[in-house]
């Protein structure tokens, strides 16, 4: 299977990094799709914990080639703070390659977030703060600036120069604060050089390494339902996380992907606002948020929790053509004397058909519900499916059922080791 998608299939933190790092072995190359540094993923590796957000997870494995590609933003001083970080701790990312097209984050893209969010008041919709949807659109209005605009140093500090100016009037116009343009324009130009010697032509990169029968793995940020179009709009990013956006953002074409990977939590969680069908909010809920650590990797932002939703399971495994599901963080409902998994929404008594294409109504449904007993054992040693315990077996086995896809990989601890791998 020479190109495989890691897509997430719930509102994110599903555990995509483990998995990414699982996989990557048997990878040359694992290439990031798209979103920017707004979004976290953590891999644990031995007794050493790694936080992730703009280098590709398989940075850990000296066999693999990280790649970050046209679909991403990128912020520089981020990139760096992340590379020397990780230097610091022995894992090399020389062989980083940043794709000459991928969009770069500046600051005033951070200023127009905060005014945004602010001026939404009480419907302000969770963002980040990171600059990442001021700096797609500016990709879409095609006034962004590039990654291979570094490679000519005076033409690029002028980009710099010309776009501060211009943000600068249009942030004084909404009360933002002043910009220090000359402070920017040195500090990007510096980061510019600094970036010159990763930047390259990715998308024929990509293509080459097919060519020589190598195996890509393509890894998005965010999930299913945080995409720009069919997400939780407007509780959604600012770019497409589906697996369909694994193509635009690499230059791969669809027929060049052969295995397409969800991952889903055995609970769901969101950050920020927006319709949660399944969502607690009392004590069990508080239960899960502590056993489950669900905390942001990049804000801190306790994470809302819920159980397992497979209406959303359902619907994205249509999205992104799941092939197989890896069903990760098993282990933390194994003190649950009941396990609760949706399986039906209705509105008014009347059972919906499938997932809603309305946000407002997705937040009127009710779930209805399949109660299944709990365990109440440890599964974090188990590496044989055989080995689970029966009740544990039936919350997979209801996976299958329902969404109609197998799953093939299930995390029962946050090592890179624990999983159940099902051949």
């Amino acid at each position: 299977m020479p190109v495989s998608v890691v897509v997430g299939t719930q509102w994110g933190d599903e555990g995509k990094a483990k998995i990414i790092d699982l996989l990557a072995e048997s990878h040359q190359v694992v290439a990031r799709y798209q979103g920017g540094h707004n979004a976290g993923h953590t891999v644990v590796v031995g007794n050493e914990k790694y936080a992730l957000q703009l280098v590709p997870s398989g940075v850990f494995y000296s066999h693999v080639t990280p790649v970050i590609g046209n679909g991403v933003v990128v912020d520089l001083p981020t990139l760096f703070k992340e590379i020397d970080t990780l230097e610091s701790r022995g894992i090399t990312c020389s062989r980083l390659k940043v794709s000459s097209l991928a969009h770069l984050i500046f600051p005033w893209h951070q200023a127009h977030d905060a005014i945004s969010e602010s001026n939404l008041g009480e419907n302000k919709i969770g963002t980040t703060l990171k600059g990442i949807g001021p700096a797609y659109a500016d990709k879409s209005r095609r006034v962004g600036i590039r990654a291979g605009d570094v490679r000519d140093a005076a033409r690029f500090k002028q980009l710099v120069r010309d776009r501060a100016t211009a943000e600068q009037k249009i942030l004084t116009a909404l009360g933002g604060e002043t910009l220090n343009i000359d402070e920017i324009v040195d500090k990007f130009v510096a980061l510019g050089q600094r970036l010159k010697p990763y930047v390259f032509d990715t998308v024929n990169f990509l293509h080459d390494a097919l060519e020589h029968n190598e195996n890509l793995l393509l890894e998005g940020a965010q999930a299913t339902f945080l995409d720009i179009d069919h997400g939780t709009y407007p509780f959604v990013t600012s770019s497409n996380p589906i697996a369909g956006g694994a193509c635009a953002g690499t230059g791969l074409g669809p027929r060049d992907i052969s295995r397409i990977v969800g991952i889903a939590k055995a609970y769901t969680t969101r950050v920020g606002s927006g319709p949660f069908p399944s969502e607690l909010l009392g004590e069990l809920g508080d239960k899960i948020v502590d056993i489950g650590r669900e905390f942001g990797t990049v804000t801190g932002r306790r994470r809302r929790p819920g159980w397992l939703d497979l209406v959303m399971l359902r619907h994205a495994a249509r999205l992104n053509s799941l092939t197989e599901i890896a069903l990760t963080k098993l282990d933390i409902l194994d003190t649950f004397k009941v396990v609760r998994v949706c399986v039906g929404y209705e509105v008014n008594g009347k059972e919906l058909a499938g997932y809603p294409d309305d946000s407002q109504l997705l937040a009127q449904v009710q779930p209805k519900y399949v109660d299944l007993p709990g365990w109440n054992k440890s599964v974090s040693a188990v590496r044989n499916y055989s080995d689970l315990p029966p009740q544990a077996k039936a919350l997979v086995e209801l996976v299958e059922q329902h969404v109609g896809v197998p799953v093939t990989i299930i995390g029962v601890g946050p090592e890179r080791n624990e999983c159940v791998v099902r051949k």
